[in-house]
Protein backbone atom coordinates (compact mmCIF):
# COMPACT_ATOMS: atom_id res chain seq x y z
CA UNK A 1 0.00 0.00 0.00
CA UNK A 2 1.36 3.45 -0.85
CA UNK A 3 2.39 5.39 2.16
CA UNK A 4 1.26 9.35 1.03
CA UNK A 5 3.24 10.13 4.16
CA UNK A 6 6.40 9.67 2.28
CA UNK A 7 5.29 9.38 -0.92
CA UNK A 8 7.51 12.39 -2.68
CA UNK A 9 5.26 13.11 -5.88
CA UNK A 10 2.00 13.06 -3.97
CA UNK A 11 3.60 15.55 -1.41
CA UNK A 12 4.24 18.14 -4.15
CA UNK A 13 1.15 17.07 -6.13
CA UNK A 14 -0.87 17.95 -3.06
CA UNK A 15 1.39 21.14 -2.19
CA UNK A 16 1.45 22.17 -5.54
CA UNK A 17 -2.84 21.81 -6.02
CA UNK A 18 -3.18 23.96 -3.06
CA UNK A 19 -0.53 26.27 -3.56
CA UNK A 20 -2.10 26.46 -6.76
CA UNK A 21 -6.10 26.73 -6.08
CA UNK A 22 -5.30 29.53 -3.54
CA UNK A 23 -3.54 31.58 -5.88
CA UNK A 24 -6.08 31.71 -8.52
CA UNK A 25 -8.68 32.75 -6.03
CA UNK A 26 -6.51 35.28 -4.68
CA UNK A 27 -4.93 36.69 -8.13
CA UNK A 28 -8.45 36.50 -9.65
CA UNK A 29 -10.08 38.36 -7.12
CA UNK A 30 -7.49 41.29 -6.42
CA UNK A 31 -5.85 41.55 -10.06
CA UNK A 32 -8.10 40.01 -12.40
CA UNK A 33 -5.61 37.37 -13.36
CA UNK A 34 -5.47 33.43 -13.07
CA UNK A 35 -2.52 31.65 -11.73
CA UNK A 36 -1.78 30.34 -15.23
CA UNK A 37 -1.94 34.22 -16.68
CA UNK A 38 0.54 35.05 -13.50
CA UNK A 39 2.61 32.33 -14.69
CA UNK A 40 2.60 33.64 -18.35
CA UNK A 41 2.77 37.48 -17.29
CA UNK A 42 6.12 36.48 -15.22
CA UNK A 43 7.60 34.80 -17.36
CA UNK A 44 7.07 37.25 -19.74
CA UNK A 45 8.77 39.86 -17.75
CA UNK A 46 11.80 37.46 -17.55
CA UNK A 47 12.00 36.73 -21.24
CA UNK A 48 10.30 39.41 -22.94
CA UNK A 49 9.55 38.48 -26.68
CA UNK A 50 9.50 34.78 -26.47
CA UNK A 51 7.67 31.93 -28.53
CA UNK A 52 4.50 30.21 -26.82
CA UNK A 53 6.72 26.84 -27.41
CA UNK A 54 9.26 28.91 -24.45
CA UNK A 55 6.47 29.34 -22.24
CA UNK A 56 5.42 26.03 -22.81
CA UNK A 57 8.57 24.41 -21.89
CA UNK A 58 9.21 26.69 -18.60
CA UNK A 59 5.68 25.98 -16.74
CA UNK A 60 5.44 22.71 -18.20
CA UNK A 61 1.59 23.06 -19.79
CA UNK A 62 0.35 21.85 -23.45
CA UNK A 63 0.27 24.42 -25.83
CA UNK A 64 -3.84 24.16 -26.18
CA UNK A 65 -4.39 25.73 -22.47
CA UNK A 66 -1.45 28.47 -23.32
CA UNK A 67 -2.73 29.45 -26.86
CA UNK A 68 -5.82 30.13 -24.82
CA UNK A 69 -4.67 31.84 -22.37
CA UNK A 70 -2.62 34.25 -24.81
CA UNK A 71 -5.13 34.83 -26.55
CA UNK A 72 -7.89 35.97 -23.94
CA UNK A 73 -4.99 38.44 -22.58
CA UNK A 74 -4.22 39.76 -25.52
CA UNK A 75 -7.58 40.61 -25.72
CA UNK A 76 -7.79 42.39 -22.44
CA UNK A 77 -4.53 44.40 -23.80
CA UNK A 78 -1.90 42.31 -21.05
CA UNK A 79 0.43 41.89 -23.63
CA UNK A 80 1.23 41.55 -27.62
CA UNK A 81 1.69 38.47 -30.17
CA UNK A 82 4.05 39.70 -33.34
CA UNK A 83 5.53 37.14 -36.08
CA UNK A 84 8.98 37.45 -35.10
CA UNK A 85 11.20 39.27 -38.02
CA UNK A 86 13.66 36.16 -37.95
CA UNK A 87 10.78 33.28 -38.55
CA UNK A 88 7.74 34.00 -39.67
CA UNK A 89 6.17 30.90 -38.49
CA UNK A 90 7.27 31.84 -34.64
CA UNK A 91 5.39 34.39 -32.27
CA UNK A 92 7.50 36.58 -30.12
CA UNK A 93 5.15 37.49 -27.06
CA UNK A 94 5.69 40.56 -25.18
CA UNK A 95 4.40 42.60 -22.06
CA UNK A 96 2.35 45.71 -22.80
CA UNK A 97 2.63 48.22 -20.58
CA UNK A 98 -0.22 47.37 -18.82
CA UNK A 99 0.73 43.65 -18.68
CA UNK A 100 3.84 45.20 -17.04
CA UNK A 101 1.96 47.50 -14.34
CA UNK A 102 -0.25 44.25 -13.67
CA UNK A 103 3.38 42.55 -13.01
CA UNK A 104 4.41 44.60 -11.07
CA UNK A 105 1.67 44.99 -8.72
CA UNK A 106 0.92 40.67 -8.43
CA UNK A 107 4.71 40.14 -8.20
CA UNK A 108 4.71 41.98 -4.20
CA UNK A 109 1.68 39.82 -3.65
CA UNK A 110 3.09 36.91 -4.94
CA UNK A 111 6.76 36.94 -2.71
CA UNK A 112 4.84 37.73 0.02
CA UNK A 113 3.07 34.40 0.04
CA UNK A 114 6.05 32.62 -0.66
CA UNK A 115 7.75 34.51 2.37
CA UNK A 116 4.75 33.44 4.44
CA UNK A 117 5.46 29.70 3.16
CA UNK A 118 8.91 29.18 4.20
CA UNK A 119 8.47 31.36 7.25
CA UNK A 120 8.43 27.91 8.84
CA UNK A 121 11.91 27.08 7.56
CA UNK A 122 15.26 28.64 9.02
CA UNK A 123 17.66 30.67 6.29
CA UNK A 124 19.60 27.61 5.70
CA UNK A 125 16.81 25.11 5.43
CA UNK A 126 15.17 27.34 2.60
CA UNK A 127 18.37 26.81 0.73
CA UNK A 128 18.12 23.52 0.97
CA UNK A 129 14.88 23.37 -0.16
CA UNK A 130 15.47 25.01 -3.11
CA UNK A 131 18.57 23.16 -3.95
CA UNK A 132 16.73 20.12 -3.45
CA UNK A 133 13.69 20.89 -5.77
CA UNK A 134 16.30 22.36 -7.97
CA UNK A 135 17.82 18.95 -8.50
CA UNK A 136 14.41 16.77 -8.46
CA UNK A 137 13.23 19.26 -11.65
CA UNK A 138 16.38 18.53 -13.13
CA UNK A 139 16.11 15.13 -12.92
CA UNK A 140 12.26 15.20 -14.21
CA UNK A 141 13.53 13.49 -17.31
CA UNK A 142 13.76 10.12 -15.44
CA UNK A 143 9.83 9.57 -14.96
CA UNK A 144 8.92 12.26 -18.12
CA UNK A 145 10.91 9.84 -20.65
CA UNK A 146 12.25 13.09 -21.92
CA UNK A 147 14.90 15.34 -21.12
CA UNK A 148 15.60 17.95 -18.48
CA UNK A 149 12.87 20.74 -18.23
Amino acid sequence: MLDLNRYVPAFITFIGNKLSNSATAFYQKNFGVNVTEWRIISQLAIEPGIPASRICQVIGFDKGPVSRNLAAMQKRGLLTIRTAPDDGRTHAISLTARGRAVHDKVIVAALERERRLLACLKKDEREVLIDLLRRLHENLGAVTGQGTS
